[in-house]
């Protein structure tokens, strides 16, 4: 598939009646995809700094993500290097506990023609808990960490992650061998998926 191809799914996405209050709102759709894309990053929504800005991951998680793969900003926003999608394509707004969860079906109904257009992936990240379980279903564990912490299990072409939330700062320091063990492979495959 050709950019034009993903342009077309970006406005059948903005067509959707069903994101008609997010579009009517002067929202777009956030995510970035490119056909020559090597590693796909999957979250849970676009924060509200994200949606403002039309650009994922544009926070201080997106700086900690960065840190965590060992790429440069540069590298990040190269279209040809990462591409960026989603469970829900707009910020969902807040609830009671922080940000609501992204609507279901959402990414099961966009997603597939949007991988259909990067055949060149070689390394997809899958950041949380709803991104995990949309993707890896039963194979995934009994909860985050497990999940995270199994992520040899997954192959070379996977890594479950946790979020890269300033919140989660607590979490990395109760699992030490997070960035002990997964980060240094993380990076690894990073530079190996982005390699000529």
């Amino acid at each position: 598939m050709s950019s034009e191809a993903i342009a077309s799914i970006r406005a059948a996405i903005v067509a959707d009646p069903a994101n008609r209050a997010f579009v009517d709102a002067g929202a777009q759709p956030v995510f970035t995809a490119d056909p020559r894309a090597r590693i796909l990053v999957v979250g849970q929504s676009p924060g509200r700094q994200a949606q403002d800005n039309a650009l994922p991951w544009s926070d201080a998680s997106g700086e900690r993500l960065r840190d965590w793969l060992g790429v440069d900003e540069h590298t990040f926003r190269a279209p040809e290097s990462f591409a960026f999608l989603s469970m829900d394509f707009f910020y969902p707004g807040r609830g009671p506990n922080g940000d609501l969860p992204p609507r279901p079906g959402f990414a099961a109904r966009w997603h597939p023609p949007i991988l259909r257009s990067m055949p060149e992936l070689r390394l997809t990240l899958l950041i949380g808990g709803y991104a995990q379980r949309h993707y890896l279903g039963r194979r995934g564990g009994a909860s985050l960490t497990r999940t995270v912490r199994d992520f040899a299990e997954f192959g070379p072409a996977i890594v479950p992650l946790v979020h890269p939330s300033p919140r989660n700062t607590a979490w990395q320091q109760r699992n030490p061998w997070f960035a002990a063990e997964l980060l240094p492979v993380l990076r690894e495959r990073v530079a190996a998926a982005l390699a000529p």
